[in-house]
């Protein structure tokens, strides 16, 4: 996968969280909001635990040794980018508007683009990622 690539959507998670804030729209008093933020941040610290000293990037560019299966990876295949869902769709959802709807597609759309991507990278470059798609689902357990 392209580093440009990687880079737009991470760009496109910052720029959503940026807009929704400018606009009021990222935090709600609802608890129902506040716990699914605060899950989504501690799934977005657990798997960044989860990678070996040394082998995390931003890009998705593999490195040595094999698929991580450990943490929330036993479940899911990209906690990162279901953390990131979860945390805008939560807003996105208690704000309803034209344009909170409008950043969570676009925002959704990025994440979607990448995941596909990143996953033929992964195909090609670790053997057995065949084998983990088949065990896990990409971004909600047990449904997608």
């Amino acid at each position: 996968m392209s580093t440009l690539i990687a880079r737009f959507a991470l760009g496109a998670v910052i720029a959503a969280l940026m807009i929704l804030a400018v606009t009021n729209n990222l935090f709600s008093s609802s608890p129902l909001v506040i716990g699914a933020q605060a899950f989504a941040v501690c799934l977005a610290v657990w798997a960044r635990r989860s990678f070996p000293t040394g082998a995390f990037r931003v890009t998705a560019t593999p490195a040595a040794g094999s698929v991580i299966q450990r943490g929330p990876y036993r479940l899911i295949r990209h906690p990162m980018y279901a953390a990131a869902l979860l945390f805008v769709w939560a807003a996105v959802l208690s704000h309803l508007s034209a344009l909170t709807l409008v950043v969570g597609i676009i925002l959704t759309g990025v994440v979607a683009t990448r995941i596909v991507l990143e996953e033929r990278l992964l195909r090609e470059h670790y053997p057995e990622y065949v084998t983990y798609v088949r065990s896990t689902k990409a971004v909600v357990p047990y449904l997608l």
